[in-house]
C-alpha cells in the first residue's frame, strides 16, 4: 500500500517562511555539479535543483525567488512547477529562495538597462514574475518528474517513458507509488540534460483557478509582515528624518526624555528617533522632542515644472520610423500637452526594519522587492561584508511599489549598533509617506497629421519628458549612473498602431524630487498621452473612435481582439456626442488589454465611472483568479489615482495627507474577459493600470470635456 500524503498546514509554512534562517543561509548540492542553493530542512528532504525539494513525507516545496506582494506570486510561480511536476496541490508549499546567484530575474535587467545575469537583481517589478521564472520553473518540475518517473519504473522493471505523474503518484497501468515513496530512490537517479516538458493536454494546473496559497494566512491575519517581527529583548523605535538634503537643526531632547518608558533619543545630522519598549512610547517622545530642519527653496510644483519644460528641450529620439518633418512639411499637424503629475506609491503597509547584531554579523528583517540589493545596502550601512550579513526578505504589504529601497533599515542597524540590542524601527505613516520615493512626473508634447479623408494617421510625433524612477534606484544601489530615457521605460508611448512616420523623443527631467519605482512604471503615464491623443485625432476627423483604432491595428491583431472584445461586452454605442462610453487599448509586458469605461461629471464636478469593461490578452494563462485579482485591482488602482487631489509638494517631499481611496459605493462595476491564447505568457500585473485613465478621459471628452492632466482637475 502507497503511504499516504502528510498534510501540508500552509499557515505554519507560510508564517515561518521569512524567518527561518534555514531558508537564507548554507547550500546543499544535489545530483548536479554546479550544485543548488537551495537547502533541505531536518527533514530528509530531496532536492531537485535550485527550485524543488520533495519530501520524504509528501510534501512538494516550491522555492520562490520572488517577492510576494499581493500579485499572487506565491501562488502562480509553485503552480507552474507543481503542474509540470503532477503534484497534489494540496501538498504544495511555498518558501523565500535564498539569496544565491541561482534566481536573478532575467527581465530586471532590462527594466534599467543593466546586465540580466546580474545576480543582484534578484528584482520583484515590473510585471516580469511569471515571464521571467516560467521557463526554469517548468524545466525544474520536468526534471523532478523525469527522475521519480525513473526510480518508478526501476522498481516495476518498465520503461521509464510509460511512466508518467499526476495527483502526487507516478503511475503506470493501475499501478502508482507516491512521491513520498520514490524522494531517496529518485534523488539517485541521472539528472537528464533536457527532460521533456508537458504537453498542453496533460497540463492538470495550469490555467486553473487553484486557491492562493497565502490566502489562508492573509485571511486569518497569521501573515508575517515586517512590523510583526518579534524578538527576545526587541526595542521599538520611531523616528523623524530630514528632507532630502536638509539637516536636523535642534530638538528639544529635555521634553523627550520626560516621557516615561523612553530608553534612548539618538540624533544624526539627518535624522532623530527614539527608542523605547514599546513604539507608542518612542513616538510620543519624539512629538515632545519637536525636532527642526533645515529648509529648501526648490522641490516645489513650479521647479518639478521647470525641469520637465527644461527636459523638454533637450529631448532625443529614441524612436524613428519614416520621415515626420516630410510628412508634415507645409501642414498643421494637431497639437496637445498632456501632464502627469508626481504620485506616491499606492502602499499602505509602513516602512518598518528589525535588527540584531550577533557575534557572527547582522541580522536584518525587511521587507524588499530587492533582497540581494537590501543585503548589500545592509552590509555597506554595518561596515560589514555581506556574508556577515543575514537577509530574511519578508513579503511586501501591497503591490504599488515603493519597497525597492527601505527607508527604515539604515535607521534601525545603526540603533542597534549604537543599542547593543535588537531594535525594531517603524516611522510613522506620515513620515513614511513623506519620505517614499514618487513616481516621476511626466508631461508629454504630441503632434500628429491625419492622412487626407482623416480616416488614419499620416504622422506621429511624441516628445516626452520625465525620470526612469526604477531604474534611477536600481543605478544609485548598483554604483551606477543611468543614461538616457529609452523605449524600455516608455514603450506606451510608441502607438501600437500603423503609422508611415513616427517620431518619439525623451528627455531625463533633473527633478527636485526623489522618484522611485510604482505599480505600472511611467508605462501608465505615457499610455494616458498616447490613447487620449489617438482619441482626439479620431474626434477631430470625425470618425468613430473604435474602428479608427482597428483600422489602424493589422500588425497587432491580438490588441484588436482585445479591444473589439470589450467594445462587445460594454455594448459599445459609436462615443458619439453625449456618449458616457471611452475606450482605449495597450500593449505591455507582452500581454495585450481592451477597456471601455463608462464616465460622467457628477454634480459634485467630481468624475464618476460607473462601468468597466476590460478584455485582456496576456498568453497562457497559469491561473485565471489571479489574473482577474491583479487586471481588477490595477484598475481600481488607477481610478484612485486619476481621481484623487495630488499631493501638494513641500522641499521634495509629498505631504501627508488623508490617504483617501474610493469608498465601496463609488467603485465602478467591473468586468474582465480573458482573452484565449497559447502565445508565452505576458505580465498582468500593472497592466490595467494602463488603459483606465485614457478610456476615462475619452469617455469624458464625447461629453464635451477633454481632460489632458493627471489627476483629472475640473476646476
Amino acid at each position: 500500500m502507497s503511504p499516504r500524503l502528510a498534510p501540508v498546514s500552509r499557515r505554519t509554512l507560510l508564517v515561518g517562511a521569512g524567518a527561518g534562517a534555514g531558508l537564507v543561509l548554507a547550500f546543499s548540492l544535489w545530483p548536479r555539479s554546479r550544485g543548488s542553493a537551495l537547502q533541505a530542512g531536518r527533514d530528509p528532504d530531496r532536492l531537485f535543483g535550485s527550485f524543488l525539494k520533495v519530501g520524504t513525507d509528501g510534501r512538494v516545496t516550491v522555492a520562490v525567488p520572488q517577492v510576494e506582494m499581493g500579485q499572487g506570486s506565491w501562488t502562480a510561480l509553485p503552480q507552474i512547477l507543481a503542474d509540470e511536476l503532477g503534484a497534489d496541490w494540496a501538498s504544495v508549499a511555498v518558501e523565500p529562495a535564498p539569496l544565491a546567484g541561482d534566481y536573478p530575474n532575467p527581465l530586471a535587467g532590462r527594466l534599467g538597462g543593466f546586465d540580466p545575469g546580474d545576480p543582484r537583481l534578484r528584482l520583484t517589478a515590473g510585471s516580469t514574475s511569471v515571464r521571467a521564472f516560467e521557463a526554469p520553473l517548468r524545466h525544474a518540475g520536468a526534471t523532478a518528474r523525469a527522475m521519480l518517473c525513473a526510480a518508478a519504473a526501476r522498481r516495476w522493471k518498465v520503461a521509464a517513458d510509460e511512466c508518467d505523474s499526476a495527483g502526487g503518484f507516478v503511475r503506470h497501468e493501475g499501478k502508482r507509488l507516491a512521491f513520498a515513496a520514490l524522494a531517496d530512490a529518485a534523488a539517485r537517479e541521472r539528472v537528464p540534460d533536457e527532460p521533456p516538458l508537458r504537453a498542453p493536454s496533460t497540463r492538470r494546473l495550469a490555467g486553473q483557478p487553484l486557491p492562493r496559497l497565502d490566502l489562508p494566512a492573509k485571511s486569518d491575519g497569521s501573515f508575517r509582515l515586517a512590523a510583526d517581527v518579534r524578538l527576545p529583548g526587541l526595542l521599538q523605535a520611531s523616528a523623524r528624518l530630514a528632507p532630502p538634503g536638509c539637516r536636523l537643526l535642534g530638538h528639544d531632547a529635555a521634553a523627550a526624555r520626560r516621557v516615561p518608558g523612553l530608553r534612548a533619543l539618538v540624533a544624526t545630522n539627518g535624522w532623530l528617533a527614539a527608542v523605547a519598549d514599546q513604539w507608542w512610547v518612542a513616538e510620543q517622545a519624539l512629538a515632545a522632542a519637536n525636532p527642526r530642519f533645515s529648509g529648501r527653496r526648490d522641490g516645489d510644483e513650479t521647479a518639478v515644472g521647470r525641469a520637465l519644460d527644461a527636459a523638454l528641450g533637450a529631448a532625443t529620439p529614441f524612436h524613428v520610423s519614416g520621415d515626420y518633418d516630410q510628412a508634415v512639411a507645409g501642414s498643421r499637424p494637431l497639437a496637445a500637452t498632456y501632464e502627469v503629475a508626481a504620485r506616491s506609491p499606492e502602499r499602505l503597509e509602513p516602512d518598518s526594519a528589525t535588527a540584531r547584531f550577533s557575534a557572527d554579523g547582522l541580522e536584518l528583517w525587511v521587507a524588499t522587492q530587492a533582497p540581494a540589493l537590501a543585503r548589500a545596502a545592509a552590509a555597506a550601512a554595518a561596515g560589514l561584508g555581506q556574508r556577515e550579513v543575514v537577509l530574511y526578505p519578508l513579503a511586501v504589504g501591497g503591490v504599488g511599489g515603493g519597497a525597492v529601497e527601505s527607508l527604515a533599515a539604515p535607521l534601525a542597524i545603526a540603533l542597534a549598533g549604537r543599542l547593543k540590542a535588537p531594535v525594531q524601527l517603524t516611522p510613522p505613516w506620515a513620515e513614511t509617506v513623506n519620505h517614499r520615493p514618487l513616481a516621476a512626473p511626466l508631461r508629454a508634447r504630441m503632434a500628429a497629421l491625419p492622412q487626407p479623408g482623416g480616416s488614419r494617421i499620416a504622422a506621429w510625433s511624441a516628445t516626452i519628458a520625465t525620470a526612469d524612477g526604477l531604474a534611477d534606484e536600481l543605478a544609485a544601489l548598483l554604483g551606477r549612473k543611468f543614461g538616457t530615457l529609452g523605449e524600455d521605460a516608455l514603450a506606451t508611448a510608441i502607438p501600437p498602431y500603423a503609422i508611415p512616420a513616427l517620431r518619439i523623443a525623451a528627455g531625463r527631467a533633473d527633478l527636485p524630487l526623489r522618484t522611485g519605482s510604482v505599480r505600472g512604471e511611467q508605462l501608465a503615464a505615457a499610455a494616458f498621452a498616447t490613447e487620449s491623443f489617438v482619441d482626439e485625432m479620431a474626434r477631430a476627423g470625425g470618425a468613430e473612435p473604435l474602428s479608427y483604432r482597428v483600422a489602424m491595428l493589422g500588425t497587432n491583431l491580438r490588441l484588436a481582439e482585445a479591444l473589439l472584445a470589450a467594445a462587445r461586452i460594454g455594448g459599445w454605442d459609436g462615443g458619439g456626442a453625449g456618449s458616457t462610453m471611452g475606450l482605449a487599448a495597450v500593449s505591455a509586458y507582452g500581454s495585450h488589454i481592451g477597456l471601455l469605461a463608462s464616465a460622467t461629471i457628477g454634480e459634485d464636478r467630481t468624475v464618476r465611472v460607473d462601468r468597466l469593461v476590460a478584455a485582456v490578452d496576456c498568453g497562457r494563462v497559469i491561473n485565471p483568479g489571479l489574473v482577474r485579482q491583479q487586471i481588477e485591482g490595477g484598475l481600481v488602482s488607477a481610478l484612485q489615482q486619476a481621481t484623487r487631489p495630488t499631493p501638494r509638494l513641500v522641499a521634495g517631499m509629498p505631504v501627508a495627507a488623508d490617504p483617501g481611496g474610493l469608498r465601496l459605493d463609488r467603485l465602478p462595476r467591473i468586468e474582465i474577459e480573458l482573452v484565449p491564447s497559447d502565445a508565452a505568457p505576458g505580465g498582468v500585473s500593472g497592466l490595467g493600470l494602463l488603459p483606465l485613465a485614457p478610456a476615462v478621459a475619452n469617455a469624458l471628452a464625447a461629453q464635451g470635456r477633454r481632460l489632458r492632466k493627471l489627476p483629472f482637475a475640473l476646476i
